[in-house]
């Protein structure tokens, strides 16, 4: 026989790469609606806060923030702005370095950033641990979470 048993349970790296963007999309959706109906934030201003907040200076460069949210310049400015107007950060310029636009996280921020943070963690688990039976998303769920433990 020409085939080995295994190869019809065997799935390409595409059929994978689709399962992970569908889990994805669907955690990301219970995390956005969680943010925004219990600490009037989006997703993104979460995550710009939280990277703020674990900066030893407490000021990240943008386009640093925005590699780390992963948004383009024009998307992250536009976030800094809702920040900004919310109190929670404000742009500062590097005296030192004319092109150096940062942005700096505020005290009201990182309250903020502290109190969606349990609430972020709980439902990041609860729509994980929603997936855990499902036949195609289970098996991603587990292995996220074994390459986590072991790692």
């Amino acid at each position: 026989m020409a085939t080995s048993p295994r190869t019809p349970s065997l799935i390409s790296d595409q059929a994978i790469w689709n399962r992970v963007l569908t889990l994805h999309a669907h955690v990301e959706r219970e995390l956005s609606r969680a943010m925004q109906r219990q600490h009037g934030i989006g997703l993104s201003e979460f995550l710009s806060l939280e990277h703020l907040d674990q900066s030893s200076t407490n000021e990240l460069r943008m386009q640093d923030l925005a590699d780390r949210v992963g948004l383009g310049q024009s998307s992250i400015t536009r976030l800094v702005g809702r920040l900004e107007t919310a109190g929670f950060a404000y742009k500062d310029l590097c005296p030192s370095d004319k092109r150096g636009v940062y942005a700096v996280i505020t005290n009201e921020g990182r309250q903020r950033y502290q109190e969606a943070r349990a609430t972020y963690a709980e439902v990041l688990s609860s729509s994980l641990n929603a997936f855990t039976a499902d036949p195609e998303l289970g098996p991603i769920v587990q292995a996220l979470r074994g390459a986590h433990s072991h790692g």
